[in-house]
């Protein structure tokens, strides 16, 4: 995460404030969550560290990561919860900081074969989440539920079309929303999906895949929303990395099909 405006949050609650003494504050100001995210930093050893605020329902938000990461953590690296507090109708959330940069930036500044290398780590850690059974996880998150936590974001005013792709310039909320309910898959292959996975949400340190963020969308769903996301994030570097990812994600098959419907829902969160 980059980290901007030195700052601190009015209000912590006080089990928070007394923890966190002797810590440097940064906002971050990337990112789309809606919630208040800091970056903290202490001299060694204490860890660094990640705090996210939310009101409304941004903090029921919050309570549904705490959750999917905990259930995510004995099966892959991703932020460990250090502490979830809930006063009023503010929820925080107190995480470790999993190591390295993102994804997005290594490959802004890598030169083709690191890029490819890259590409195929990525990948194979993906397959890596999409093979952790989906029996086992308690998070329904596949193209009906997804449609109607859009709907309600429509509802509620919630869908901005200035941030819509390109492709999608000028469409209404509704245009979208049509388009999705038209483009739904009858058929998809079940896994547990991240539901973010985009290369701003994957870390990389070390040579290797560090982990990923961000995964208070995770659950049951196609494989093809993951899919859809990172490889949506890879149109900068061209099409033929697009193209290494795709393959590198197959067997089985990649659909192309299944890859639209999830960037036309994605317009809506």
């Amino acid at each position: 995460m980059n980290a901007r405006t030195p700052t601190q949050p009015s209000a912590v609650p006080d089990v928070l404030r007394d923890r966190l003494a002797g810590y440097r504050w940064r906002r971050v100001t990337t990112g789309e969550s809606g919630a208040q995210v800091w970056r903290l930093t202490a001299d060694r050893p204490r860890p660094t560290l990640f705090l996210k605020t939310a009101t409304g329902p941004g903090a029921d938000d919050l309570s549904g990561e705490a959750d999917r990461l905990r259930w995510l953590a004995p099966h892959l690296p991703v932020p460990d919860v250090a502490a979830f507090v809930v006063e009023a109708d503010r929820a925080w959330l107190l995480m470790t900081a999993v190591p390295g940069r993102s994804v997005a930036q290594v490959l802004h500044r890598a030169g083709p074969a690191e890029r490819i290398a890259v590409v195929d780590a990525v990948a194979a850690f993906l397959q890596r989440l999409h093979a952790v059974p989906p029996g086992d996880c308690p998070f329904p998150a596949g193209p009906m539920v997804r449609l109607a936590q859009a709907r309600a974001r429509i509802d509620a005013g919630l869908v901005d079309p200035a941030d819509f792709d390109d492709e999608r310039a000028g469409w209404t909320a509704e245009r979208v929303w049509s388009a999705a309910q038209a483009a739904c898959p009858t058929r998809i292959d079940p896994v547990v999906t991240h539901g973010d996975f985009t290369p701003e949400n994957v870390l990389w340190h070390g040579g290797r895949v560090s982990g990923c963020i961000d995964a208070g969308r995770l659950g049951r769903a196609d494989r093809h929303q993951d899919i859809a996301l990172f490889w949506r994030g890879l149109a900068d570097h061209g099409a033929d990395l697009q193209d290494r990812f795709l393959s590198a994600m197959a067997p089985p098959t990649v659909d192309r099909a299944r890859i639209d419907f999830h960037l036309l829902l994605d317009e809506l969160f």
